[in-house]
């Protein structure tokens, strides 16, 4: 059986992945010109700043850093946003932080304009594939590390920190669990919950498109899964409930599908939390970072985006179980965290990561069947 521990190495081969507030002022953004001579908004790289330390200066001007949709225990982002604001003296706002990825393109419309608006977003492969024009191209001054099927080429989005599907679930409360199939048994009634609405949420798609490769589907049929969760529902095992640290550690819910490093961050606070990729469904998946293209601190934006992509980011990643993008050049550089690394869990089975074209698909038959089905 093969083994795979980190995702650039399953998908090198792989084609390009297709993974109302109150009335705020309105800002003009990026009107101000770096130090290169191009408005923060327009830049395109550090050297339109004319260096590191002139963007640094810029950012800090602007002060402030909206995020959303970042759960502090989501792939460590609790960490990353603090030791960002320690690094470089900038306040993070963070709004929503356990919204779902069409959440954050719903925020930045409605607050477009204003000061409030999201600098930065962090995505799902379908709704970041489904609003690129939103995105403001920019190449991180490590922008060559990254695999080309892991970023668009002119730096609109890239691919940031990914993992493997998996079930998570509180061993002291259920049996154990080594495939899909178990969750349809009687001991898991009012037990399983999807981390999110699939129509909108990254790590709820792919759960579903796990569920459909177990069942005889494929990343061009989604159906299977669909129907599964339909059975699941039937049985009484289906928890409508979105599951995030609270209700985990809580025992609300009990079993969760959801990426593998949120698996290892429950782990850390209930003892008794077990994950498991299931070796007849292996669906491995990145998600998608970009900035705004109306970003009200675009200087920030851009710093944010040189953080995390830095090894000092990648690694901070690293710690919350993720797998960052650059970890194969990293670990060839030696500036990956080895034991963080050597950490990964491997992974049997042959890993799936649709493509754009399959991901559409899927997403049109999710939009006409899943509320129909779980409603």
């Amino acid at each position: 059986m093969k083994h795979v521990r980190v995702l650039a190495t399953i998908a090198s081969a792989a084609t390009v992945l297709a993974l109302a507030s109150c009335a705020a002022p309105e800002k003009d953004s990026g009107s101000e010109s770096s130090d290169g001579g191009v408005a923060a908004a327009e830049a395109t790289s550090v050297a339109d700043f004319g260096s590191m330390d002139d963007l640094v200066t810029a950012a800090q001007d602007e002060g402030e850093l909206n995020v959303i949709a970042l759960p502090p225990d989501w792939a460590n982002y609790g960490e990353i946003i603090s030791t960002f604001e320690d690094k470089y003296d900038i306040k993070v706002n963070s709004d929503q932080p356990d919204a779902a990825s069409q959440d954050e393109i719903n925020a930045a419309d409605t607050l477009a304009g204003t000061d409030r608006a999201p600098d930065v977003f962090d995505l799902g492969q379908s709704v970041a594939l489904a609003n690129t024009d939103m995105f403001a191209p920019y190449k991180v001054e490590t922008f060559d590390d990254i695999p080309d099927e892991f970023k668009d080429a002119d730096g609109t989005w890239v691919n940031d920190y990914g993992g493997y599907m998996s079930i998570g679930y509180d061993s002291s409360k259920v049996p154990d669990v080594t495939s899909l199939e178990d969750l349809l048994g009687p001991d898991f009634k009012g037990k399983v919950a999807l981390n999110g609405d699939p129509t909108q949420a990254g790590a709820a798609f792919s759960g579903v498109m796990m569920a459909a490769i177990a069942n005889g589907g494929s990343a061009d049929d989604i159906a299977p899964g669909v129907d599964f969760f339909g059975e699941l529902k039937k049985a009484g095992n289906f928890l409508p409930v979105d599951p995030d640290s609270a209700t985990i550690e809580s025992g609300q819910t009990p079993v969760v599908i959801d990426w593998d490093y949120l698996g290892a961050a429950a782990a850390k606070n209930v003892p008794t939390w077990k994950t498991v990729v299931p070796s007849e469904a292996v669906v491995a998946g990145y998600y998608f970072q970009a900035i705004n293209a109306d970003a009200p601190h675009p200087a920030a934006a851009r710093l944010w985006q040189e953080f995390l992509y830095s090894d000092e980011g990648q690694n901070l990643w690293l710690a919350g179980g993720a797998r960052p993008v650059r970890g194969d050049a990293m670990a060839e550089d030696g500036t990956i965290d080895a034991d963080l690394w050597g950490a990964l869990p491997e992974v049997g089975g042959d890993p799936v990561i649709p493509t754009n074209e399959q991901t559409e698909k899927a997403g049109t038959v999710l939009a006409d069947t899943w509320s129909k089905v779980i409603s």
